[in-house]
């Protein structure tokens, strides 16, 4: 370990201290009592594989060092208190037993979520007091939501000892997103937060969530993976993600599969010619051309990296943004930016992450061409006319875990 990483690692578990320190300290003021315990759950970012999981297709995330930290306490008399540092609001007291999906709470609909899902599971939980601080950027595509999901659950299941294996939280924060909150996503964001560990990307098959940590220590190969938040969300997001879905359904069903994943990439041609010939929309075709290519860019990567040819996926992940940009279209002009001004400049490689029309693009870089890319990212944008972007590198990072 290098002189410089050492004083990393001690400046993060100073941060850590001070930051369980904190939260405590408002739950304390707050409830009267000290929590029980402090957990942490982190966001995450994907390295490749965008809108493949709830196709049952392969996804590489990696945790980030921002997480979302929970003190909590058990209760047994039904009564669900939660508040935030990072929302404007006092106290959210809710009932358990009177839980029900789709009745609002804007940010507290994500724990909330999390308790019905595991009382809809058969679990005793009677309560519980929840003061949550997250450093996660939202709307960044950095799955803020998830980290709060995570982060109960965890606390949850050690508090009830209820002894639910990581991925089984998971699987329990992706139904409290989709059924509770309303949002048809897949499970990887979940797995990331609760599964991922220090120094690797997970390769995850989201059919069985078989899943294999892979190493990513990419200071050892002279790169660095950053990540530019554009500050940036758009609208046109809300409804497109359930739209897409749906269009791969559609897809899944018109040539007489279960999911996408059971299209092999060397079937992908003919595939599309008998989409045409059912007569499906052009979005469909665009869609199912993503999503099986996507699933091919994962196992190039997977194999670049077993092989320790890093450097070589950078055109993978640009092929993975051509792809979102174009067959899927979930893309806007800040990424695209991001993108091409990063590549211009001398990345290896670049693409959007997440769910799009804002939010985070990644770019493969030489360490030492680091601080010259990101300058020309930022002067992009500047001169485009748009605030100037969050650049920080991807470190990988540990999942959910128990703090104090």
């Amino acid at each position: 370990m290098t002189s410089e990483t050492a004083s990393s690692k001690v400046s993060e578990v100073s941060d850590t201290v001070e930051a369980v320190e904190a939260v405590r300290a408002t739950f304390t003021e707050l409830y009267g009592k000290a929590p029980d315990g402090v957990w942490a759950a982190p966001g995450r970012v994907n390295l490749i594989g965008e809108y493949t999981d709830f196709n049952d297709g392969f996804v590489m995330p990696l945790a980030l060092p921002h997480t979302a930290l929970a003190a909590v306490a058990r209760r047994t008399d039904g009564e669900l208190r939660l508040h935030s540092t990072d929302v404007p609001g006092g106290v959210v007291q809710l009932r358990v037993d009177e839980l029900a999906p789709h009745e609002g709470h804007g940010w507290a609909a994500y724990p909330a979520g999390v308790l019905w899902a595991l009382r809809e599971a058969g679990h005793l939980v009677t309560g519980a007091d929840i003061q949550l601080t997250s450093t996660v950027p939202t709307g960044a595509g950095l799955s803020s939501s998830a980290a709060l999901e995570v982060v109960t659950a965890l606390a949850l299941n050690d508090l009830f000892e209820l002894g639910l294996s990581p991925a089984e939280l998971a699987v329990l924060g992706q139904r409290a997103e989709n059924a509770f909150v309303g949002v048809p996503c897949g499970v990887m964001d979940q797995m990331a937060s609760a599964c991922c560990t220090d120094g690797h990307a997970l390769y995850l098959d989201t059919r069985d969530l078989t899943q294999r940590q892979v190493p990513f220590d990419l200071a050892s190969h002279g790169l660095q993976l950053l990540v530019v938040d554009t500050r940036v969300k758009h609208a046109l997001g809300d409804g497109a993600y359930a739209e897409r879905r749906a269009g791969c359904e559609e897809g899944a069903r018109l040539l007489g599969i279960r999911t996408l994943r059971e299209l092999p990439y060397e079937g992908l041609g003919a595939a599309l010619d008998t989409l045409a010939e059912a007569g499906a929309d052009e979005s469909v075709v665009r869609y199912v051309r993503h999503v099986v290519g996507d699933n091919h860019r994962v196992e190039q990567v997977i194999a670049l990296l077993d092989a320790g040819e890093v450097r070589a996926a950078g055109p993978v992940l640009n092929e993975g943004h051509i792809s979102l940009r174009d067959d899927l279209r979930v893309s806007c002009p800040e990424l695209d930016l991001v993108v091409a001004t990063a590549n211009a400049a001398g990345a290896l490689g670049a693409r959007m992450t997440g769910g799009g029309f804002g939010g985070s693009a990644i770019v493969l870089v030489e360490e030492a061409d680091a601080e010259p890319i990101t300058k020309s990212v930022r002067e992009a944008f500047l001169s485009a006319g748009h605030a100037a972007p969050g650049v920080f590198p991807a470190v990988p990072s540990a999942g959910a875990r128990r703090l104090s």
